[in-house]
């Protein structure tokens, strides 16, 4: 709707636990919204009281009894979706109420841009079920910072929306009743930028995190603004 898609975590009755159908689902709609040119923007949220209470526990019990080459070919499973969003060519906001715990937690930090309703609460819960956030970690690790991280890893604590905002997780926190507001007003922002231009940003990001500031990544960043002033948009925005 409006260059818009919405990818909904459909599963209520289990506060949107995913397993590896929905797992496999969620990255074919992520990869074709990532395709389709008459996107511009995609949005995950989660149907009923929660966005997602992370793994569903009947799954990972399952796969606990796998061999380890299976273990491994099943958790690559996440991670190819976790991968897929946060590479997205395309803006993606994640809207967030209720409980996101552990993988939750992941989603959340693949998306670009992250809105909490106020009364959210978060946990990384996993080791409390003698797990680690594994394959989440890269992306939260990259949101909240080594220094949080060693934090909420090991205690598993719960934390609130303002928490969250705090340590860099959620971009906003929005009124209780409002998170669609708050996230029409992030869209029409986005709304002023040019798609092409987006996504030459948003991957300039991801290439250049962290990267030591060297000879070699000044020729990298002045070849990109090349490319942009030489693009189509580049040439139309400057001439308008």
């Amino acid at each position: 709707e409006n260059q818009i898609a919405t990818i909904t975590l459909n599963r209520p009755e289990v506060h949107n636990a995913f397993d590896e159908t929905v797992i496999a689902e969620m990255t074919k709609a992520f990869a074709q919204a990532g395709e389709d040119k008459n996107i511009r923007a995609v949005i995950l949220r989660g149907s009923g009281k929660s966005f997602s209470a992370g793994g569903d526990l009947n799954w990972m019990r399952r796969v606990a009894d796998y061999s380890h080459e299976q273990n491994v070919a099943d958790a690559m499973g996440l991670g190819t979706l976790l991968k897929t969003i946060n590479f997205l060519p395309k803006p993606t906001i994640a809207l967030v109420h209720g409980s996101a715990f552990g993988g939750g937690v992941g989603l959340t930090a693949c998306c670009d841009i992250a809105i909490a309703e106020e009364g959210a609460q978060f946990c990384l819960s996993e080791v409390k079920i003698g797990l680690i956030p594994s394959i989440i970690a890269p992306y939260v690790m990259a949101a909240i910072g080594e220094r949080n991280a060693r934090r909420y890893f090991l205690t598993a604590e719960k934390f609130d929306a303002q928490t969250a905002h705090r340590i860099g997780l959620v971009h906003e926190v929005a009124p209780k009743g409002r998170l669609d507001t708050v996230a029409e007003e992030i869209i029409s922002a986005l709304w002023e930028g040019a798609p092409s231009a987006q996504a030459r940003g948003k991957k300039l990001i991801l290439d250049i995190a962290k990267h030591k500031i060297d000879d070699g990544l000044i020729k990298l960043t002045s070849e990109r603004i090349a490319e942009a002033r030489a693009s189509s948009e580049g040439k139309e925005g400057l001439s308008a």
